[in-house]
């Protein structure tokens, strides 16, 4: 436990020193107790003179600075408010004062933390102040109805885990979205006649591929890292095979920079050894990757080294070595830890987010092996781990082998809903060499209509798609068209939330991009061997029932389902809409465009509220930005036409749910 708590600590302690915001904690009495290293920077004082020192003095009105500090005490928190920061040399930082009071477990406060957003080089716009009062509105509002300060934190708690997941879910399927693609078809073309050299380069290509992947899984996945649980595969492999094919991918670098790659290689090696491949390939990828970047002329030197084996075991020592910059002894300890670098010049100059050696350790250590570094100033490094893996007998695993398709089911039909047209190919092409028939829907709408008047074996749905997304489209089929057919998401998403949901809105599996066609093939063949013992439902002959565009599960969760609090947002709502979308219809026919930009800017903030689609919410926002730049296109009274529509379609559904609330309460 303490262990964990400290992992915590650390990890806490990071990100705060990450924040190029500065941030500081204030006792009651007003005196600093804890600071990042940005609040040394902006004010020119170093921490030691910080520490214990009165903070409204390094404001340039410290009546001002204390007049706000006393409100966070009255109010819980306070955003956005401007002040200036005076480092000793007399530079003046424009800066955002946000704050809110921290307490022990009993409740009693213990003082206020605070951050100060750097806006000096910012012009604030009037429409983003509207914005922001509307947000501080909305807010204030919450914050009123609330029963105690306890609950309060709580809701803002809430709201940083669901900013973390929702950043999680976006940059997974934004990065998984293109990655499916290209290690699908580099297995694709690898079944296909090659040249040595051709099949050299493309398993370059697909290993680095799976590593990136793993990476990403283990980035996103905060949780899984913070706790200690990552798990290795234990895949037999030829490792000589894994690492030229890894250093493939650094030769036109290599070769930009005129340095010499030398390899060396122990011939004594097993040819086949039992471990995980793809962290192996990780970890050098990350020290070949540093030793290239900091080496401006010289040699690199990738070395694999037996050092000792028994009937069972292999230990083996990789070692990286480089002519390049070198480290400070002082500074080595510093390398391995998240978001660090050996100096503060060192990311301006050469890149990178200071996690790569971290990553290492985490992925060295969590085996039972050891890592250590050698280096000096101007002369070169040299980073050596050592790991150990079980001898085989058995054949390396093959990425490209052929699957062993199952006679048993002929004539499986497959529809993919999936709106990218890369992917739709990759999965055609896919399903083709299984053997399979497939059609193909750009989208839910379109495979809604597909499904009204064809029958399928299997549907493979993709989550995250224009018009009706995945999890829309298969509530639809589950509750209004009645149909059992298996549905198996494609989620480029790997995190919890949607893995939940899609198990909540009816979907029988998911698999997660990039495919892995093995495992596309089984859960396909499993999942119509499964549905031959269901008997299937007719589909209704015609379904006329209106999209909802609203979704009040995001709601709930905010108010906890509190039905006073429900009411009054949605009261809000029907009350604060219907002007704002009066507005946008009258500024847009007179081409008054900052007021129909005013208009837009209020409407925007209600969206995620209320659960209307953020396809909607991204719409609303590019009719914003043509406002702002005073253009006119067919493009834009379309989506104003739409966004009316959205918005009062939103205005009639609330006001059952309103009557549905109050009947339940009444």
């Amino acid at each position: 436990m303490e262990v964990a708590k400290r992992h915590e600590s650390q990890y806490a302690r990071s990100l705060i020193e990450a924040s190029l915001d500065p941030l500081v904690t204030i006792n009651p009495e007003g005196k600093i107790t804890d600071m990042n290293e940005a609040l040394a920077n902006i004010t020119g004082v170093s921490r030691e003179h910080l520490t214990g020192t009165d903070f409204f003095d390094y404001f340039t009105e410290p009546q001002k600075a204390r007049e706000v500090y006393q409100e966070v005490f009255a109010m819980g928190s306070v955003a956005d408010s401007p002040l200036t920061l005076r480092h000793c040399n007399g530079k003046l930082t424009d800066v955002l004062f946000n704050g809110s009071v921290y307490k022990d477990d009993k409740g009693s406060v213990l003082g206020v933390v605070i951050v100060a957003r750097d806006v000096t080089a910012q012009k604030r716009s009037e429409t983003e102040l509207i914005e922001a009062k509307v947000f501080a509105e909305l807010a204030t509002q919450i914050a009123e109805e609330a029963k105690s300060k306890a609950e309060c934190a709580t809701r803002i708690a809430e709201d940083a885990v669901k900013a973390k997941q929702q950043f999680l879910s976006n940059m997974s399927h934004e990065i998984r979205t293109p990655m499916n693609a290209i290690i699908g078809f580099t297995k694709v073309v690898l079944k296909t006649e090659l040249t040595t050299k051709q099949k050299e380069y493309l398993s370059a290509i697909k290993i680095s591929g799976d590593a990136l992947i793993v990476l990403i899984n283990d980035i996103l996945d905060l949780a899984k890292v913070d706790a200690g649980k990552m798990t290795f595969m234990q895949t037999p492999f030829k490792m000589s095979v894994s690492i030229s094919a890894m250093l493939h991918l650094f030769e036109t670098k290599i070769q930009e920079k005129n340095l010499e790659l030398i390899t060396k290689y122990d011939r004594q090696i097993p040819e086949v050894l039992v471990g995980d491949p793809v962290r192996l390939h990780q970890i050098v990828l990350n020290l070949v990757s540093n030793a290239v970047k900091f080496t401006n002329q010289g040699t690199i030197t990738v070395s694999v080294d037996l050092l000792k084996q028994d009937e069972e075991t292999a230990t083996i020592q990789f070692s990286v070595k480089d002519t390049g910059i070198g480290i400070a002894d002082n500074k080595i300890e510093k390398i391995f830890e998240n978001f660090q670098q050996a100096s503060s010049g060192t990311s301006r100059l050469y890149g990178g987010t200071g996690l790569g050696l971290a990553i290492v350790k985490q992925l060295v250590e969590p085996q039972g092996g050891t890592i250590r570094v050698e280096s000096k100033i101007d002369e070169g490094t040299t980073f050596s781990f050592v790991l150990n893996f079980l001898k085989t007998k058995a054949e390396a695993e093959l990425d490209a082998g052929a699957l062993e398709l199952d006679t048993e089911i002929p004539n499986i039909k497959i529809l993919v809903v999936e709106d990218i047209r890369l992917n739709q190919l990759l999965m055609k092409t896919l399903l083709d060499d299984f053997g399979f028939g497939c059609e193909l829907a750009a989208n839910g709408k379109i495979a809604i209509e597909k499904l009204k008047n064809d029958s399928f074996d299997v549907i493979l749905m993709d989550l995250q798609m224009p018009e009706m997304n995945g999890f829309e489209a298969t509530e639809y089929i589950r509750n209004k068209l009645k149909l059992e057919i298996p549905i198996i998401a494609l989620t480029a998403d790997v995190t919890t939330v949607d893995l939940a949901k899609c198990k909540a809105v009816g979907m029988s599996d998911y698999i997660a991009k990039p495919v892995d066609e093995k495992l596309l093939y089984s859960k396909i063949v499993g999942s119509v061997k499964k549905s031959l013992l269901v008997k299937p439902k007719e589909i209704p002959p015609e379904v006329t029932e209106q999209i909802k565009y609203t979704n009040l599960t995001y709601l709930n969760t905010r108010t906890k389902s509190n039905p006073t609090l429900m009411l009054e947002m949605i009261s809000l709502y029907l009350e604060q809409t219907p002007p704002l979308i009066t507005a946008m219809k009258k500024t847009f026919a007179e081409k008054n465009w900052n007021s129909l930009q005013s208009a837009v800017h209020k409407l925007i903030p209600s969206f995620s509220i209320v659960g209307i689609h953020k396809d909607f919410e991204s719409m609303a926002k590019k009719v914003h930005d043509y406002a702002g730049a005073q253009l006119q296109s067919a493009e834009i009274s379309d989506m104003v036409h739409k966004l009316e529509k959205v918005c009062v379609q939103a205005c009639h559904e609330l006001k059952a749910e309103l009557l549905i609330i109050k009947n339940k309460n009444s």
